[in-house]
């Protein structure tokens, strides 16, 4: 280790620290029971290049593939600046699902875009065709109704764009409730932004940067060793999606698992299933990966780091226009983050 591991332990601590400090941020001020009394809501922290780095005790399903969030952020947008924010909730660009919606601030330090931070949360309403966050019936995201943002900017200079906000407050059934919410996860990501320039000014740019890497390589190492003393072969798990409307023989779902202690790897292969339905429950790409993530991490070591450095050593394997893969639009993803996903974990 060529990191001092004292400073590895210090600093992945105080990255946790922000986290969960943005997730408090949430609970207190959000104006819906969603948030404070349900918690259904993540925060999590970024690198500048889309790998993430710390998600303290955030919800898998929301946590997981939160990179792919932040990556369409820095793809859409080539003019990211300091005191701009982000509202993302597309499904077909890394997020779950059209209700959970997302903020994403960059952080800037010593001129460089060195981290993201995210906040999500579920929504009490999205402007749904019907009066609720969950349409199963569907036929495709049209039919679903709701207000899609592809990672669009919400903040420039720190100053709400007032447009997005009017379209919001004129679509979304309780406007005043939304925008409580809304301010909550600026506010939680405004926090997360404040206390990394603080860390970064602590230590500076270089190491942090080094620690990035280093807490990437040690939380690999750590994973590795786990899988190593696993049992090596392949397991099939089958199960079945209760029959409901366009399905009356229910959604049969297959899940691959293959060990190979010898390279340290997991592989988590989906791709044998049924193409996407014309129903809300079709998984999104974030929900497939972390439902299935999330039966591995179950399953071994508690203790060892979720991050991008954990991730190289297991691969999801998932097909286009796939119930349990990557929608094609306009598939639903309506109720990506419970049904399909809860069998697949």
């Amino acid at each position: 280790m060529s990191f001092d591991p004292v400073l590895l332990a210090v600093i992945s601590n105080r990255l946790d620290s922000i986290v969960r400090e943005m997730e408090n941020t949430l609970l207190r001020s959000g104006r819906s029971a969603v948030l404070n009394m349900a918690r259904d809501f993540s925060c999590a922290l970024i690198t500048g290049d889309n790998r993430l780095l710390a998600s303290a005790e955030g919800l898998p399903v929301h946590v997981i593939g939160m990179e792919f969030l932040a990556e369409a952020v820095t793809e859409l947008h080539d003019d990211i600046a300091e005191g701009d924010a982000f509202l993302h909730n597309d499904p077909y660009l890394g997020n779950t699902h059209p209700a959970d919606h997302v903020i994403l601030v960059p952080v800037f330090f010593a001129g460089k875009h060195l981290f993201t931070a995210a906040a999500k949360a579920h929504q009490a309403d999205t402007g749904n065709a019907q009066p609720t966050t969950y349409v199963p019936y569907a036929r495709d995201i049209y039919e679903e109704g709701g207000l899609i943002f592809p990672a669009v900017r919400v903040h420039r200079n720190y100053r709400e764009v007032a447009d997005i906000i009017r379209m919001c407050r004129r679509r979304i059934r309780v406007p005043d409730q939304w925008y409580g919410d809304f301010l909550a996860m600026v506010g939680a990501a405004r926090i997360g932004e404040a206390r990394l320039k603080e860390l970064a000014g602590k230590y500076g740019l270089e190491t942090m940067e080094r620690f990035v890497e280093e807490w990437f390589d040690y939380s690999e190492r750590r994973i590795a060793h786990v899988i190593s003393q696993m049992p090596a072969g392949t397991i099939v798990g089958n199960g079945r999606h209760d029959p409901f409307g366009p399905v009356p023989d229910g959604i049969p779902i297959t899940v691959k698992i293959t060990v190979d202690p010898a390279a340290g790897m997991v592989g988590l292969d989906l791709e044998d299933n049924i193409d996407c339905l014309p129903a809300g429950v079709n998984e999104s790409r974030a929900c497939a990966m972390n439902n299935v993530m999330t039966g591995l991490f179950n399953s071994i070591d508690p203790d060892i780091p979720h991050n991008a450095g954990t991730f190289r050593r297991v691969n999801v394997k998932l097909r286009e226009n796939c119930v349990v893969g990557i929608p094609r639009f306009p598939h639903s993803t309506s109720v990506a983050t419970t049904n399909v996903g809860e069998r697949l974990v």
